[in-house]
């Protein structure tokens, strides 16, 4: 069985290592044609534009990896099957659940190299992408920074800090501003529950304003609501919005957990919590999925047909996936069954595919 292992994983991981890299090939391509007008347009250096696809490359990888382990499965026992060579293993007293362990272990590294990558790799590495097309290529100022879970801003009236930015709805929760004179003094402070973007300008609930006139004893004042002359629109603040896929697992637990200890309503949050531990671990389900399809007839499979099954189970689990997290993040689904809905259906659809190989 160490010759078979050893023949099966080499098999494998070859079948694996090309498609990845053709996956990866793939997306670079379609991703620069996308963004070649907006480098060129900003006179983006060829130095420039190497740096950001390069740092993009761990979070193509974690994403293109199980649709990667997906085709490499099907690929590689359908060849064997053609072949005849899963029929000399059978002939051998080798079963089939034997022949896939070798595929299946390295499923599940790959489930642990995914979650890893995510963890400590691609939250580095897509913050420096994004630097790269905003600050030194778009030229956009750099004037915020995501820091101890809050967002921090210079705008042109001060320094503001929200606890919650919301980009979809263009909201700000939990806000404070430090108004400053240009000896950077301190002449007014504004505590707001939460603001929003109506008609053109900032709308402020529950206001708390603090002022400091010529060192006397602070004056406070409280409204319901009160419209703050800020100049910055709320695509100003999505530029410092740290996005949920710049975060590892967590560094986003530890947000929600202090966004909930506030009161605030995490529960996309939640969601794209639960979607972190879902997504890594499909790389299991969809070899199994690969491994028991691949091996439902003796003489079927091939490269054409394995290539083909993939991409169709591959997009299916991502429309499901997708599905599932917008039905969570607006509230229809509890956050763990809208994460895991996916894995579910697909962990069932192994099942019966399982049951329905000849061992």
């Amino acid at each position: 069985m160490k010759i078979v292992d050893r023949y099966l994983i080499h098999e494998y991981l070859r079948n694996l290592l090309f498609i990845t890299l053709s996956f990866l090939a793939l997306f670079l391509i379609i991703d620069f044609f996308e963004k070649i007008r907006m480098f060129l347009s900003n006179h983006a250096t060829f130095g420039q534009i190497g740096s950001y696809f390069l740092f993009m490359m761990p979070m193509i990888v974690s994403q293109i990896l199980p649709a990667a382990v997906l085709v490499a499965s099907l690929v590689t026992c359908g060849t064997l099957s053609r072949h005849s060579e899963i029929t000399a293993m059978k002939a051998n007293g080798i079963s089939l659940y034997r022949i896939a362990l070798p595929i299946l272990t390295i499923a599940a590294l790959t489930s642990l190299a995914i979650f890893f990558l995510s963890e400590w790799v691609t939250p580095l590495t897509n913050e420096r992408a994004e630097r790269i097309r905003l600050v030194e290529v778009q030229k956009y100022p750099s004037m915020g920074s995501f820091k101890q879970d809050q967002i921090w801003y210079r705008g042109k009236k001060g320094i503001y800090n929200f606890r919650l930015f919301d980009a979809r709805t263009g909201t700000l929760q939990g806000i404070t501003i430090h108004y400053l004179d240009r000896q950077m003094n301190l002449v007014m402070r504004l505590d707001a529950e939460r603001g929003e973007w109506k008609e053109g300008r900032w709308l402020f609930h529950n206001v708390l304003i603090t002022r400091f006139d010529n060192g006397e004893f602070p004056v406070l004042s409280r409204m319901k609501q009160q419209v703050a002359d800020l100049p910055e629109r709320p695509s100003d603040f999505q530029l410092i919005q740290k996005d949920v896929e710049a975060m590892g697992y967590f560094e986003l637990k530890r947000y929600i957990r202090k966004l909930q200890s506030e009161g605030y309503d995490a529960t996309r949050y939640v969601v794209d919590l639960h979607g972190k531990m879902a997504f890594p671990l499909v790389s299991i389900l969809l070899a199994v999925i690969g491994v028991s399809f691949s091996l439902r007839s003796e003489r079927s499979g091939g490269i054409a047909q394995g290539i083909g099954a993939g991409l169709v189970i591959g997009f299916s689990y991502w429309l499901v996936y997708a599905f599932g997290m917008s039905l969570g993040r607006s509230g229809a689904l509890p956050p763990f069954i809208a994460a895991w809905f996916a894995n579910m259906l697909f962990a069932v659809a192994s099942l019966v595919l399982v049951r329905r190989v000849k061992t």
